[in-house]
């Protein structure tokens, strides 16, 4: 059950005060996708208008069979990707090969790192890598989500988060 299936249904139906409230019930939080995804606000911004102008213009699509913050936050994605690809971000090409590193252990709590660090540290990564970690480790996609959303192998998904992790460390050891 959709708990905004009333707005949803005022927003077909043409209710401009219904479209302003579905907007600022779920911008923040998408906005913060977007950001997470391009690394840059004015692009988040960018993403947020062009996610929420496809999201009304295709609302009959919407089915209901997941939330509606769900299917916004697809469409989030889907834009910020597209913003990224436009960039021609930098991903390793597909036909080279590597070995993905095994995961490794969890480190035990550092006080050092406050949550501001490790955010800019985060945007530091080139936009594949923060692409990658932001879906995998915020987001709660999987590889094969990745790999199907971004156009890439489910092998370069694991390697662009390996590398991301590993990047992320350098600059955070930099950083202490």
């Amino acid at each position: 059950m959709n708990i905004h299936e009333e707005l949803i249904h005022r927003c077909r139906a043409g209710d401009q005060e219904a479209h302003f409230r579905l907007y600022k019930l779920y911008s923040k939080a998408m906005y913060n996708v977007g950001y997470r995804i391009t690394g840059n606000e004015e692009d988040a911004e960018d993403v947020l208008q062009e996610a929420f102008v496809s999201a009304f213009k295709n609302l009959n699509n919407y089915r209901g069979d997941s939330s509606f913050g769900s299917w916004v936050k697809k469409i989030v994605i889907n834009k910020a990707i597209n913003l990224l690809k436009k960039r021609k971000w930098e991903l390793m090409p597909e036909n080279e090969e590597f070995d993905v590193p095994a995961e490794e252990p969890e480190q035990e709590y550092r006080p050092e790192l406050q949550v501001e660090t490790v955010r800019n540290a985060i945007m530091q990564l080139p936009d594949g890598y923060r692409s990658v970690l932001s879906m995998y480790l915020l987001e709660g996609y999987d590889h094969q989500e990745i790999a199907e959303i971004m156009g890439i192998t489910e092998s370069t998904s694991k390697s662009q988060l390996n590398r991301a992790k590993a990047k992320l460390r350098e600059l955070l050891i930099n950083k202490i």
